[in-house]
């Protein structure tokens, strides 16, 4: 399954957000066992190390950084992503931006805590607690 993971996920896990970061760093670890294949917009990546550098310093952030990139995919944006999300139905632009690089890698899922920021998506978008147990149900099926 290829999923796209929305920047306030990852932060969770990175700044250690109560109540989120179980749920969340538990998904995180399934990228890493390769059980979901994960993916991170471009401008996430950059995002992550402006607030991880502010939070926990310069070399947290660069050694944060280094491991997602070693773990995700890297969604692309491109200037077909950034006219699809000019033009889109997104009230937010950076959602938009985040949302159409995902589609252009044909991800299934877009992962967030923020559901109501993808109302236009075309593809399926979960909690970080709905794909969890979404994913339990799809491994038991297989077993």
């Amino acid at each position: 399954m290829k999923v796209l993971f929305d920047t306030n996920v990852i932060l969770d896990v990175l700044l250690n957000r109560q109540p989120f970061v179980s749920v969340s760093a538990q998904l995180v670890g399934l990228v890493e066992q390769k059980k979901i294949e994960g993916y991170l917009c471009a401008t996430t990546i950059t995002t992550l190390d402006y607030l991880v550098s502010k939070a926990a310093g310069r070399k947290q952030a660069a050694l944060a950084v280094q491991k997602l990139l070693s773990m995700f995919n890297i969604a692309d944006v491109n200037a077909v992503v950034l006219r699809l999300a000019i033009h889109s139905e997104f009230s937010d632009f950076e959602d938009a931006v985040q949302y159409f690089s995902g589609e252009c890698c044909v991800v299934d899922a877009l992962v967030t805590r923020n559901i109501k920021d993808y109302k236009a998506s075309q593809y399926p978008v979960y909690t970080p607690k709905t794909l969890l147990k979404a994913f339990e149900i799809r491994i038991a099926d297989l077993e």
